[in-house]
């Protein structure tokens, strides 16, 4: 699809807000539905069949983390085999990101610590899915973070990126080394103006679009006229060229 409103960091921020502190929309259901497009894009990435493939989530503490590890839910209750990757310990995660991890160990998904023998994991993968670092992006990854993106480039294996890949600026579309190279990027909500840069490219690889359910009044209180962009499909594919 062609012609869909792009917003900027600031923009989508405000988006946010207007959904927790005046529609009433829950950072639990907007975290819901991220999780659920992101399984589904998943699964298509997979064949269509979730059913013993090997998928290992990489998740940061933040929103983007707590969207990659529901996703992680729903792609372990279709058969897959899940393991999740934490850049920081357990006891760093707050809030709806700590109630989804504390689902997910529920439910008998290993969850993992970034360290020794990541590479290894990471070469097994059919699908490595990136939920390290959504748009709140705070200069070059480092650490852990930093570790875990190195190592998933250095894979060869197919990498799924959650709105932004990590380390890719939201505004300007520039690459912080290091930064996820994705093979797909399934971006939330409209698409941020970074991802559309020419530049932006090379990490983004294919775009898509993922329906959280912002209401039209949201983005008219921005000044932004959206439409029913998702009338035919939860998920829809932006043309880059």
């Amino acid at each position: 699809m062609t012609g869909v409103t792009s917003v900027s960091i600031d923009q989508m921020r405000e988006v946010d807000r207007l959904m927790l502190e005046d529609a009433g929309i829950s950072l639990v259901q907007m975290m819901e539905n991220a999780g659920r497009c992101l399984a589904t894009h998943a699964r298509g990435m997979l064949g269509g069949d979730a059913r013993g493939q090997q998928v290992v989530v990489l998740a940061g503490r933040g929103g983007n983390g707590g969207g990659g590890l529901a996703a992680a839910r729903r792609l372990f209750v279709w058969g897959a085999t899940v393991t999740v990757v934490l850049a920081q310990s357990r006891d760093d995660m707050r809030g709806v990101p700590r109630q989804q991890l504390t689902s997910v160990e529920w439910i008998g998904i290993p969850v993992r610590l970034a360290a020794d023998g990541i590479s290894e994991l990471l070469a097994s993968a059919d699908l490595v899915i990136d939920a390290l670092i959504g748009y709140n992006l705070r200069g070059a990854p480092a650490g852990r973070v930093a570790v875990l993106i190195q190592a998933a480039n250095a894979s060869g294996r197919p990498i799924l990126a959650l709105d932004l890949p990590s380390g890719l600026d939201g505004d300007s579309g520039e690459a912080s080394n290091p930064t996820i190279r994705a093979t797909e990027t399934l971006t939330l909500a409209l698409p941020k103006r970074g991802l559309l840069a020419p530049a932006a490219r090379l990490w983004v690889g294919r775009l898509h679009l993922a329906d959280i359910s912002v209401p039209e009044k949201v983005y008219r209180r921005l000044g932004l006229t959206v439409g029913p962009i998702f009338a035919e499909s939860d998920i829809i594919s932006i043309d880059l060229t």
